[in-house]
C-alpha cells in the first residue's frame, strides 16, 4: 500500500467511525420539493429554492430563449471579454433594487464563494483585522486567508462583545463580517448596530446575504426588511437559492465596486458566467420583485412548521426564516433521525461537524413557497413518529 493513500484512508474511515461521512445524492428530477433522490420518490426539505423559482416552467423558457439568443459560454473573464450586455443591465437593476447605499453600484460574479473572496481580499490586507461572527459561512473566513488579514471571531450575533473588541484595535484597518441570516442557525444578525460600529472604529460592514435575498425586505433583502444603509456596507447576496438560478452579486458604494472590479483576484482571474445565465436571472428579478404573494405563503410555512414543532424532543432554533433547524445534538443522532425520515419518503438532510460545531448536529429543515401546509403537515407527523420510536 503506498503510504501517502493508506494515511487518506485511514481519515476516511475515522471520519466513519465517528458518523461524519458526507455522501452526494444523485437528484434525478426537476428541481422542486417532491423530487427522486438516489432512485427513490421523495418530499424533500433540503434546499435553499425559497421561493419555489429553481424548477419554474417560466424561467426554464427564459433560459433556453437566452441560450439561443447568447449561446452558453462567455468566453473569457469579465475584464477580457467574457462581459455580456446581459451582465451590464443585471448589475444595474441589481444595484437599483438593493441599494445597500444611496448611488450604490454592483458586480456579478459566478458564486457567493468566490464574491466573499473577493469582497474580503479587495478590502482587507496583512495590516487588516476582520471581525467576524463565529457561525459565519467559511468563505467569509477564508477571504481573510486569501486577503493574509488576521481573523478575530466574536461570539455569534454578540454585538456588546464585537465593540469591546473594536475598541481595543490597533489594526490600520478593520473589517466587519457578518451573515445576513445564518445559514445553519436561521437566526438574523443585529445588523444595525453592526453598522453603527463600524461608523464609530472606522470599519467595513460585509455582510452576507445570501439567505435573506428575495425572501425578506420584500424581496430586498435583510438590511432592507431592518432598515439598514450605509455607505460602510458591502452587501454580497446569491443567486442560486431565492432568485432560482446561479451565481452573486456585490452591492456597495461604486468605489468599493470599482476596487473589486480592479483588485479582486477572484473576480479578475475566473471565466465570467455565460450571458445566458444573467439573460435568466433578469426574468427571475422580475419574479421576486412580484413574490408577495409567494412570500407571504412561505411565512405561513414556517409559523406553521414551528407550532407542529414545538412539542418534539428536539431543540428548535430560534429563527423566523425559511431555514427551521431542529437541533438534535450528536451526529450519530442527527443521522438517525435523517435516516428514519428517509424511510418515510422525505429527504431532510443531518448537518454535522465541522459545518456545525460538535454536539449540535442537526436537522436544517428549509421551507420553499413550493411546499404546501399539507407538505409540512407530513413532515411534522414522521417527526412526531420518529420522537416515539415507531419503526
Amino acid at each position: 500500500m503506498d503510504p501517502l493513500i493508506d494515511a487518506l484512508e485511514r481519515e476516511l474511515g475515522r471520519r466513519r467511525d465517528q458518523g461524519l461521512e458526507r455522501r452526494r445524492r444523485v437528484v434525478s428530477s426537476r428541481a422542486g420539493p417532491h423530487a427522486r433522490v438516489d432512485g427513490a420518490e421523495c418530499l424533500a426539505f433540503a434546499g435553499n429554492d425559497y421561493l419555489g423559482l429553481a424548477g419554474d416552467p417560466a424561467l426554464a423558457r427564459a433560459a433556453a430563449d437566452a441560450a439561443l439568443a447568447w449561446g452558453v459560454g462567455s468566453t473569457a473573464s469579465h475584464l477580457v471579454c467574457g462581459h455580456y450586455a446581459p451582465h451590464e443591465t443585471l448589475e444595474s437593476e441589481l444595484a437599483g433594487y438593493v441599494a445597500p447605499t444611496p448611488g450604490a453600484r454592483a458586480v456579478t460574479l459566478s458564486t457567493g464563494y468566490l464574491a466573499n473572496l473577493a469582497i474580503v481580499s479587495a478590502l482587507a490586507d496583512r495590516e487588516t483585522e476582520i471581525h467576524a461572527d463565529r457561525l459565519n459561512h467559511a468563505c467569509l473566513n477564508d477571504g481573510a486567508l486569501l486577503a493574509r488579514a488576521k481573523l478575530v471571531r466574536y461570539p455569534h450575533a454578540d454585538a456588546g462583545a464585537l465593540a469591546a473588541r473594536l475598541a481595543a484595535s490597533r489594526a490600520r484597518r478593520r473589517v466587519i463580517a457578518t451573515d445576513a441570516v445564518f445559514s445553519m442557525d436561521g437566526d438574523i444578525a443585529p445588523l444595525a448596530r453592526l453598522a453603527e460600529l463600524a461608523h464609530e472604529h472606522d470599519a467595513w460592514l460585509v455582510v452576507d446575504d445570501a439567505h435573506g435575498f428575495g425572501v425578506l425586505g420584500g424581496g430586498r433583502g435583510t438590511l432592507a426588511e431592518l432598515g439598514v444603509s450605509s455607505p460602510r456596507i458591502v452587501l454580497m447576496g446569491t443567486l442560486g437559492k431565492a432568485a432560482g438560478v446561479a451565481g452573486a452579486f456585490v452591492a456597495a458604494h461604486p468605489a468599493v465596486i470599482e476596487t473589486i472590479v480592479q483588485t479582486a483576484r477572484p473576480y479578475i482571474y475566473t471565466t465570467a458566467a455565460p450571458p445566458m445565465l444573467a439573460q435568466t436571472l433578469l426574468a427571475s428579478l422580475g419574479r421576486i420583485r412580484a413574490a408577495d404573494d409567494a412570500r407571504a405563503h412561505l411565512a405561513a410555512l414556517v409559523a406553521r412548521f414551528r407550532a407542529g414543532a414545538a412539542g418534539l424532543p428536539w431543540t428548535l432554533a430560534d429563527s423566523r426564516t425559511a431555514i427551521q433547524p431542529l437541533i438534535v445534538g450528536g451526529a450519530r443522532e442527527a443521522s438517525a433521525v435523517s435516516a428514519g425520515l428517509a424511510r418515510r419518503g422525505l429527504y431532510v438532510p443531518a448537518i454535522r461537524p465541522p459545518t456545525v460545531p460538535a454536539g449540535t448536529s442537526r436537522l436544517r429543515v428549509s421551507l420553499s413557497a413550493a411546499h404546501g401546509a399539507g407538505d409540512v403537515d407530513r413532515l411534522l407527523a414522521a417527526l412526531a413518529a420518529i420522537a416515539r420510536g415507531d419503526p
